[in-house]
């Protein structure tokens, strides 16, 4: 899987795990511009908005890497008061996680896809 990118964006701190929410801290369009600099081309994006004040509250991309076929997904959460947001992070359907410090496949990691532990 191609999560150098995404290692990149940790290894300088624009990208941090939160463990209470099981997701990473990250500017969504880092998060997309790093996916696409590890071959995924955007097939579809979208956003959500508030119905108070029109504000995004979150959004979804997805991406196709041509050559292997894998699929990427991003998925963010909008935080109120900040431009970072909550976004969980996918490729060929496994989740990405931390590992020692930097992004890991959930298939790689103490977590099984249920969500337990094993």
């Amino acid at each position: 899987m191609q999560v150098s990118a995404l290692a990149d964006l940790h290894d300088h701190g624009r990208l941090t795990w939160t463990e209470r929410e099981r997701g990473w801290v990250a500017v969504p369009d880092e998060v997309v511009a790093a996916l696409a600099r590890g071959g995924f081309e955007e097939c579809k994006r979208e956003m959500t908005t508030s119905r108070r004040d029109l504000r995004p509250a979150g959004g979804v991309w997805q991406g196709v890497n041509r050559i292997t076929g894998s699929v990427a997904s991003a998925i963010w959460v909008a935080r109120a008061t900040q431009p970072q947001a909550t976004v969980f992070i996918e490729i060929d359907g496994e989740l990405i996680q931390v590992s020692h410090g930097a992004p890991r496949t959930s298939e790689e990691g103490p977590y099984r896809d249920e969500g337990g532990e094993s």
